[in-house]
């Protein structure tokens, strides 16, 4: 991937500007909390002296005064009036709450650790005290700030994952792409390559030359189609996985160093499964050739097949120095490779011909000291 210094500089403007824009909600929104409580406990002030009045004339009470209004309009605010003779009055208060004793106590101390209590006196005489609590409104705004950054959270997490799977979506139409070409640049030698090894035919040499050519071309028409078709679903035949399986093992053995011990058992003798021939046969080359890798070119190579229920199990086992236990699932991803050189493509390319083309899993069924062992898991056709 390569670095951008620009984009980079765009990152961190937009990080600094989205940190002061919610830093900014935050402070008004706490400013405008504060401006609120003060206004409430005015609004308070004004009912405590409201009730000192009332207290002082409730003998001679005025319907329309001005006190009863206030006591009136006060419907949101939840408090807790304690006269001098200890008589306890509640306001905005459910009543089935309001004749718990132990309930008012609770509120008490809950209403005495939100606000400060308010004293009422008339001409140096206490009557009573106000304790009071915030109100509902009061209440959902101390939890807007909370509800806000959630909100940016989700998202910012929202928009995160669809530029992540956008890019994703670039970069394997940029490989499906790159695939494809590849497959293209091909075709044109191998078709001059035909044509070499017709003439060649028509010389008097060796019989043997033009054959061993020969399937050294229809090698490279194999790899032409199996590039041509990464990008696109593939066609999915009919096929005995027992003889593919087979007819890959050949191939390789033949192929590999003598070095390399192969051995091959299936525990049935045919099994159909939808296979295409091509990239299932490219899926066991490059299973092969990894653990050919990872045993530094000397060393065993097993393939089994073991049928169970609706799925047939391929198993690829070397004898190499093994894969961490943390690393199993991690060498499935592109890029990720334990080689000095490569590109980390080959797993995450058997991963999706396995899983996205033949509905298929592959994973490792261990690994260790002495040696790793691969599954491939496909249904079986029954």
């Amino acid at each position: 991937m390569n670095f951008n210094p620009k984009n980079k500089t765009t990152s961190i403007f937009l990080l600094i500007g989205s940190f002061i824009v919610v830093s900014l909600i935050l402070w008004n929104t706490n400013s405008f909390f504060k401006k609120f409580k003060e206004e409430e406990r005015l609004k308070m002030e004004i009912w405590a002296t409201a009730q000192s009045e009332f207290l002082q004339s409730a003998e001679d009470v005025d319907l329309g005064s001005l006190h009863l209004k206030v006591f009136q309009n006060n419907t949101s605010t939840p408090m807790i009036l304690i006269n001098k003779d200890s008589s306890i009055r509640v306001n905005n208060i459910p009543k089935e709450k309001a004749k718990d004793s132990l309930y008012i106590l609770k509120k008490l101390q809950k209403f005495q650790n939100e606000n400060t209590p308010i004293a009422i006196d008339q001409q140096g005489e206490h009557l009573a005290t106000l304790y009071y609590g915030n109100s509902e409104v009061l209440n959902k705004l101390k939890f807007y700030p909370i509800a806000l950054l959630l909100i940016i959270f989700l998202f910012g997490t929202v928009i995160y994952f669809l530029f992540r799977t956008n890019k994703a979506s670039e970069q394997n139409k940029l490989w499906a792409g790159m695939a494809k070409e590849t497959a293209h640049q091909i075709g044109t030698p191998l078709s001059s390559l035909l044509g070499w090894n017709e003439l060649l035919k028509a010389e008097n040499i060796n019989p043997d030359i033009p054959k061993e050519i020969e399937k050294d071309i229809d090698r490279l028409q194999t790899i032409t189609d199996r590039f041509s078709k990464i990008g696109s679903l593939p066609k999915l035949n009919e096929s005995d996985i027992v003889e593919e399986t087979k007819r890959a093992y050949e191939y390789l053995k033949k192929r590999s160093s003598k070095l390399i011990h192969f051995t091959f058992k299936s525990q049935i003798d045919s099994m159909s499964v939808l296979l295409n021939s091509s990239l299932y046969n490219w899926t066991i080359e490059n299973l092969v050739k990894n653990g050919i890798d990872a045993m530094r070119g000397k060393g065993s190579i097993a393939i089994e097949i073991v049928p169970e229920g609706k799925f047939v199990h391929i198993l690829i086992a070397d004898t190499g120095h093994g894969i961490p236990k943390s690393n199993f699932s991690a060498i499935f991803n592109p890029g990720v490779t334990t080689k000095k050189r490569g590109w980390g493509l080959g797993l995450s390319l058997v991963k999706r011909i396995v899983e996205e083309y033949h509905d298929g899993k592959i994973k490792v069924l261990s690994s260790g000291k002495e040696g790793t062992i691969m599954q491939i898991s496909l249904k079986a056709k029954l």
